[in-house]
């Protein structure tokens, strides 16, 4: 059960932060210049190694006293609340200059493994520091199993990528990236105050 949820808590976690981010627009650029497959699997295996990271990262924090790293984590989460709110009104002016910056990465087509491999470059480059490492991080950090917070936080990843691959321009047209980021600073709140609360 506890393994469960903390994939579950993971998966909630990442899905609205990353929905209206440059994860989601440059996944969909991409796809739009290569292969749908094989650009979705390269940046699946970007977020793979991420992930790992993030949460070997968080691994590390836990092995120092527990209250400090619970009430920096409480702090990550309060943070990205923050900046996820903050930025929320300017979402699609950033959409569009995210999306003209990416185009400019991918300008030669390629198809099958290469394009697997630009995706993987692209996006690997691009999510470093990224809101959603931190928040893994965090995750790690306040005490929840590594394995399953892994797994839901790539699971996360690799759906809002397989959204953007599939149904990008419709979401774009139709979904306000402004309502996704303050759904996605909610649960940053929410993590922030829970981390918080069992710190204390």
């Amino acid at each position: 059960m506890e393994f469960l949820t903390a994939l579950l808590v993971a998966y909630v976690a990442i899905v609205p932060v990353e929905l209206p981010d440059k994860t989601f627009v440059a996944t969909l650029v991409l796809s739009t210049r290569y292969r749908p497959l094989p650009t979705w699997l390269g940046v699946v295996a970007a977020f793979g190694v991420q992930c790992a990271i993030a949460v070997a990262f968080g691994t590390l924090l836990t092995r120092l006293p527990t209250r400090p790293v619970q009430l920096v984590a409480a702090l990550l989460f309060a943070v990205g609340a923050f900046v996820l709110a903050r930025g929320a009104k300017k979402a699609d002016a950033e959409e569009q200059e995210q999306e003209a910056a990416f185009e400019a990465k991918a300008v030669e087509p390629k198809r099958g493994w290469r394009a697997a491999a630009a995706s993987f470059a692209v996006l690997f480059t691009a999510e470093w520091g990224d809101l959603s490492q931190l928040l893994l991080a965090g995750l790690v950090a306040s005490g929840r199993p590594m394995l399953p917070t892994f797994l839901g936080g790539w699971l996360g990843l690799a759906t809002v990528s397989g959204l953007a691959v599939l149904l990008g321009r419709w979401l774009l047209k139709r979904v306000k990236l402004a309502v996704i980021r303050y759904v996605g600073a909610g649960v940053c709140s929410v993590l922030a105050v829970v981390t918080l609360l069992s710190a204390l």
